[in-house]
C-alpha cells in the first residue's frame, strides 16, 4: 500500500505538467499592448509589438498577422498588407482540415492546442479586406475577391446547417462584395444589368443600408454620373471592432457538479467535483461613440457615410451559431479528463487509501483547472465599415472627414485632396476607430497616400 501514494504523485505531477506545458496566457492577455499603441495611432509601436509576438507565435500567428495586415493599411502599405491577407486566406482555407491527433491533444488540454482556422466572420472578412486593399492598389483583383466574399459566406452558413437552422444568419450577408462589384462595372458601363443586379443585391442584403434603393434607382434610370462629373467613393472603418473575452459558463458547470456527484454516489471510486469553472470564449462588441463621419467638399456639407457591413452584428451572429459546439466541446473535455481519473484510480485501487484518492481528485482539479479559453481572434477589426458616394465635377477638391455621433461632430477633422476624373472612379479608405484618424488617408488615385 506504501507505493500507491508515490504512484499517485507522479500521476499528479504529469497531469498538471501536461497542461501547463501551453503556459497560463490568453491571447487576449498578449493582444493588450497592441491593441493599446495602435488605437493611441502609434503605428510603429504597434508594428514593433506585433513582430515581437510573432517571434514566439502560440498558435496565433495567423491572427496576429490579420493585425499587421490592418496596421501595414492604415499606415498606407496596401500592398504589403494584401499580400499578407492572401497569406492567411489560403492558411483559414487550408486548416478547415480536420487533424484527429490534433482534436484528440485539444480533449486532453483545451481548444487553444488546435491550430487556429479562423472564426467564420473572419474568413468573410479576410476577403472584405482583400477588396479594400487592393483598391487601394492597382485595382485589378477587386472584383475578383468581391466574388469570394458572398462564395466563402455562403459555403460557411451551408455548414452551419443553413438558414433553416441559423435563421439569424440570412441578415447577415456581406454586401460590400456586390456594391464594389456594381462600383467597378458603373465606371466601366459595359453591363447595366450587371450594374442593376449588384445593386438589387446590396438593397435586398442589406435593407438597413441608407444608400441601397437610391443606389439602385440610380442603375435603373439614368446614367452612373452626369457628363464633365467622376464619383468619390469614401470607405471608412468605424469604431473598434468585436474581441473575444472568456466566460464562465455558470449553468454548465453547476449541471456537471451534479452529474459528477450522482455517479459518485453510485460508482466505487467518486470522481473529482467540478470546483475548477468551465470558461469558454464568447464575442464582445465595444461601445464606440462614433457613428460616422461627417463630410464637407470644398468647405461645403457633402453627406455622412453609412454602415454597407456591421462587423460587431456579423461576428455575434456567426459565433453565436458555433457556440453549442464551443459548450459541448468543453462538456465533453470535463467527461474525458473525469474518466481518465476514474480509470487510475482503478488501476490503482485508490477507495483502499483516502490519501491516493484525494492526490487523485486534486490531481483531476488542476488539470480541470489548467483549461483556458480561446480568445484568439482578430483583434484590430473596425466595428462597421461605411461608404459615401460622392459625384464631383472633374478635378482637384478638398475633403473634410469628422467624427461624429448621432447628435454633433466631435474629435479630430481631417483635410484631404482628391483628384477627379470625367467618368471615373477615385476611392478613399481611412480609419476612424475614436475621435482621430489612425494612420493615412489612402487613395486609389495617383496619390497613394497622405
Amino acid at each position: 500500500m506504501n507505493v500507491l501514494p508515490a504512484i499517485a504523485c507522479r500521476i499528479v505531477f504529469g497531469l498538471v505538467l501536461m497542461t501547463t506545458l501551453a503556459g497560463c496566457g490568453t491571447h487576449a492577455d498578449r493582444l493588450f499592448l497592441v491593441r493599446e499603441k495602435f488605437f493611441q495611432g502609434d503605428l510603429a509601436a504597434t508594428r514593433s509589438e506585433i513582430e515581437r509576438l510573432l517571434e514566439d507565435p502560440q498558435r496565433d500567428e495567423d491572427v496576429l498577422l490579420l493585425d499587421r495586415a490592418v496596421v501595414d493599411l492604415a499606415a498606407g502599405r496596401p500592398k504589403d498588407a494584401e499580400r499578407t491577407l492572401r497569406i492567411v486566406r489560403d492558411r483559414f482555407d487550408h486548416l478547415e482540415q480536420k487533424d484527429a491527433a490534433e482534436f484528440v491533444k485539444s480533449m486532453m488540454t483545451d481548444d487553444t492546442r488546435l491550430a487556429y482556422s479562423g472564426e467564420d466572420h473572419e474568413k468573410v472578412l479576410v476577403r472584405a479586406f482583400l477588396v479594400l486593399s487592393n483598391l487601394m492598389g492597382d485595382g485589378l483583383d477587386a472584383e475578383a475577391y468581391s466574388l469570394q466574399i458572398a462564395d466563402e459566406q455562403q459555403d460557411l452558413i451551408q455548414k452551419a446547417g443553413g438558414f433553416e437552422e441559423h435563421p439569424e444568419l440570412e441578415g447577415m450577408q456581406v454586401a460590400l462584395g456586390p456594391y464594389v462589384r456594381a462600383m467597378l462595372q458603373e465606371e466601366t458601363q459595359t453591363n447595366v444589368d450587371e450594374v442593376i443586379r449588384n445593386r438589387a443585391m446590396v438593397a435586398s442584403w442589406q435593407p438597413g443600408f441608407r444608400d441601397g434603393k437610391v443606389d439602385l434607382a440610380r442603375a435603373e434610370q439614368s446614367a452612373p454620373c452626369a457628363p464633365g462629373n467622376g464619383v468619390v467613393y469614401l470607405f471608412a472603418m468605424i469604431g473598434r471592432g468585436p474581441t473575444k473575452e472568456e466566460r464562465l459558463e455558470v449553468p454548465t458547470q453547476a449541471a456537471l457538479l451534479v452529474a459528477d456527484r450522482i455517479l459518485s454516489a453510485t460508482q466505487k471510486q467518486d470522481l473529482p467535483p467540478t470546483i475548477a469553472p468551465i470558461r469558454v470564449p464568447i464575442v464582445v462588441k465595444r461601445f464606440n461613440r462614433i457613428d460616422h463621419l461627417d463630410v464637407k467638399v470644398n468647405d461645403s456639407p457633402a453627406g455622412e457615410t453609412a454602415t454597407l457591413v456591421d462587423v460587431g452584428q456579423l461576428a455575434e451572429a456567426h459565433f453565436q451559431a458555433k457556440s453549442a459546439e464551443i459548450i459541448g466541446r468543453a462538456i465533453a473535455r470535463r467527461a474525458i479528463k473525469k474518466g481518465a481519473v476514474y480509470a487510475v484510480k482503478e488501476g490503482v485501487s485508490a477507495e483502499s487509501s483516502p490519501a491516493v484518492n484525494l492526490l487523485l481528485n486534486l490531481a483531476g482539479i488542476a488539470w480541470e483547472a489548467t483549461e483556458a479559453p480561446d480568445t484568439r481572434c482578430w483583434g484590430l477589426l473596425p466595428d462597421r465599415i461605411q461608404v459615401l458616394r460622392l459625384e464631383l465635377p472633374a478635378g482637384d477638391h478638398e475633403v473634410e472627414l469628422c467624427p461624429a455621433d448621432r447628435q454633433i461632430r466631435f474629435g479630430a477633422p481631417v483635410l484631404t485632396n482628391v483628384h477627379v476624373d470625367d467618368g471615373r472612379n477615385a476611392c478613399l479608405l481611412v480609419n476612424f476607430p475614436e475621435e482621430r484618424l489612425i494612420g493615412q488617408v489612402l487613395k486609389s488615385s495617383s496619390d497613394q497616400a497622405e
